[in-house]
């Protein structure tokens, strides 16, 4: 990369966290991401073995006396767990739809993206490092990612006290580094040494899910296509409604767009019952 294109970068990067990252004091960051990153097989081990059956503390206690992790230290299964409940036990009804796309083994391609946009929801910094620094970069054309990408973001939030306690720059580029490894493992960006962000890629079932997650928390259809949570998926609200005309014409959902009006309805009442649809369809 020549010095002109590393300086266009920077001062984008400087740019953006200085005009557009305003101090949320109720958005706190954490350094979780140090502990734990994707654990996308880990988490499809505690899946395939959990039962819907037991409550999540007996599952918990359960999963830790069967050592479903093999080899894994005391204290590393116990991040593990810790990371699990954060991002996939706080609503029963999604760890039921994820026990059944689990083992009714839907394609790893909409299963990876699944479990991506739940980690992000509930990791704000995960969250925001993809809508608020990876967005606008590649929006503006840039396409190699940097840990000095992330460090300068994360340093801006530190000062503006959006984290949970003062980090220093070695914690900045331990907790850059995570969030580089863990968005390689989700998909978001691709490459070992060096990162580059990957090409958008959301498989229908995935985008199928995703809707009807979001559908129980916004019931109208014109506001769902501008949700901020498509920025995940790098989604802009006419992709949104490709992909909804898409799942429309493999019979996932109905939709129909006629003006301001909106119409969008799915074959079953429940993520429990949909998810049984999306994993039948998908085989």
């Amino acid at each position: 990369m020549d010095a002109a294109t590393t300086e266009d970068r920077d001062m984008s990067v400087r740019k953006h966290s200085a005009t557009e990252v305003q101090p949320r004091p109720k958005a706190l960051y954490s350094s979780k991401i140090i502990k734990a990153g994707a654990l996308l097989a880990d988490t499809k081990t505690l899946l395939a073995h959990w039962d819907v059956a037991s409550t999540a503390a007996d599952n918990v206690q359960r999963l830790r006396r069967e050592n479903v992790f093999g080899k894994a230290s005391r204290s590393r299964v116990e991040d593990i767990l810790n990371i699990f409940r954060q991002r996939y036990l706080a609503d029963e009804a999604v760890t039921r739809a994820l026990v059944i796309l689990v083992n009714r083994k839907l394609p790893a391609a909409s299963l990876d993206r699944i479990l991506y946009f739940h980690a992000a929801r509930s990791d704000r910094l995960l969250h925001d490092v993809v809508v608020e620094v990876l967005m606008p970069l590649q929006a503006r054309g840039f396409k190699d990612i940097d840990v000095v990408d992330i460090q300068t973001p994360l340093k801006k939030w530190v000062d503006d006290g959006m984290t949970t306690a003062p980090w220093s720059e070695p914690t900045i580029v331990r907790i850059a580094q995570g969030l580089l490894s863990a968005l390689r493992d989700f998909g978001v960006l691709q490459g070992a040494a060096k990162k580059r962000i990957a090409p958008a890629y959301l498989p229908v079932e995935a985008f199928s899910y995703l809707m009807f997650f979001l559908k129980q928390h916004e019931p109208s259809g014109a506001k769902l296509v501008e949700l901020p949570d498509w920025k995940l998926f790098f989604l802009s609200r006419e992709g949104v409604e490709r992909f909804l005309f898409e799942a429309h014409q493999q019979h996932l959902l109905e939709y129909h767009a006629a003006g301001s009006v909106t119409r969008l309805t799915f074959p079953v009442g429940t993520l429990e019952e949909y998810a049984n649809v999306l994993a039948e369809g998908a085989h």
